[in-house]
């Protein structure tokens, strides 16, 4: 964690990629230079939130998934126990935690500070049927991914853009040529932007 959870404006809940740890991801809290967030990162048992690629079966990677899922829960109801309500909360991953954030948030529609997948999409094969009732009411959704990635296809991060703002979000979708697997300084920024007005409202 960095940040006081006792003191803090806003949070932001940060989910590593495979074969990550969670210090790597909190390295960006120093990029966003926004002390007035608390940043809590949970770590994946053995670096890894589930097995298999995100685009295979969801049963594939279970159970996984689900504690990897429950985890986040987890991290939400900390941050709500001490008075930072999910509004003010932002989720944010990259790659393997970046599917697991908008896997999280589409499981669970609620207005959010903020919904930022840095290369990822939503987890399961591309024909999944999804039920989901609720709404997004304008959360910001930021989805980032270099335009030919090896990991993540191009139609997968549009089809989770497509499915936020189908449901009430405020989706932001950019795709970056002759980026490797990894964040940039345009992502970095526009989350910067994000967290600004968060804490201006």
């Amino acid at each position: 964690m960095v940040g006081d959870l006792q003191q803090a404006k806003a949070a932001m809940i940060m989910l590593h990629g495979r074969g990550a740890t969670a210090e790597s991801i909190l390295a960006l809290a120093a990029e966003f230079d926004q002390p007035q967030f608390v940043y809590l990162a949970p770590q994946a048992a053995q670096f890894t939130w589930y097995p298999n690629r995100f685009m295979a079966p969801i049963a594939s990677n279970e159970p996984w998934l689900s504690s990897a899922l429950s985890t986040v829960n987890e991290a939400i109801d900390r941050v709500q126990a001490t008075g930072i309500p999910v509004e003010r909360t932002v989720l944010l991953g990259f790659s393997q935690g970046a599917c697991l954030a908008l896997e999280y948030a589409a499981r669970n529609p609620r207005a959010y500070g903020g919904v930022i997948g840095l290369s990822g999409g939503l987890i399961g094969p591309d024909d999944l049927i999804r039920e989901v009732l609720g709404s997004f009411t304008g959360t910001p959704v930021f989805l980032g991914c270099g335009e030919v990635d090896f990991h993540i296809p191009k139609e997968r991060v549009q089809h989770a853009g497509n499915f936020f703002k189908e449901r009430g979000a405020q989706v932001t979708v950019r795709f970056y040529p002759n980026m490797d697997h990894t964040v940039n300084q345009d992502e970095i920024e526009f989350v910067r932007s994000l967290m600004v007005r968060l804490l201006s409202q």
